[in-house]
């Protein structure tokens, strides 16, 4: 072959086998215009209209049904949620001790009761009762209580729903693409 051009295909797009001559009858391809608005061809020295936006594309909708929900990952679940839970309360009684102190309330509500009680030598101190150490400590065991049984009730949860949908077939979603 003497031909510089090693492409195997011709320029009208067919497989050419080494030796054969290309096919006079193939049919050229078209010539590509550029597209502008309303189909004219624009004037030389003349910008091309605005582009029509595209046709809105109709919603699809998809119809499924939540058959089954794995007990595992819903436990999975459930305990990273109830623990972040947990943590935020402990964050925030944490923050309203510390904002009650410092707005002085728990001195008013000494005064109140030395008041109603008339000792003078102020024979209650509700920080005794409510120091930040019991307060916290308190709120760690109620949140440590709560992770345990938000965990056991949602993992309870997804096996009676597992039982339930085998009897009723589950839960029928739609979803809608915008």
């Amino acid at each position: 072959m003497s031909s510089g051009n090693t492409n195997p295909r011709s320029s009208s797009g067919q497989v050419r086998t080494p030796g054969s001559t290309p096919r006079v009858n193939a049919p050229a391809r078209p010539a590509q215009r550029p597209a502008s608005a309303g189909g004219q061809a624009p004037r030389p020295g003349q910008r091309p209209g605005p582009a029509r936006p595209a046709p809105k594309a109709k919603a699809r909708k998809a119809r499924l049904l939540v058959s089954k929900v794995d007990p595992w990952s819903v436990l999975k679940m459930s305990f990273l949620l109830s623990v972040a839970l947990g943590i935020v309360t402990v964050v925030a009684s944490f923050v309203i001790w510390t904002v009650l102190d410092l707005t002085g309330i728990f001195d008013g509500v000494n005064e109140l009761l030395s008041e109603i009680a008339g000792s003078e030598n102020g024979g209650f101190d509700l920080r005794q009762f409510a120091s930040l150490a019991q307060v916290l400590s308190f709120t760690t065991i109620l949140a440590v209580v709560n992770v345990v049984l938000l965990t056991a009730l949602a993992m309870l949860s997804a096996v009676l729903y597992n039982i339930a949908s085998t009897l009723v077939g589950g839960i029928g979603v739609t979803l809608t693409d915008d």
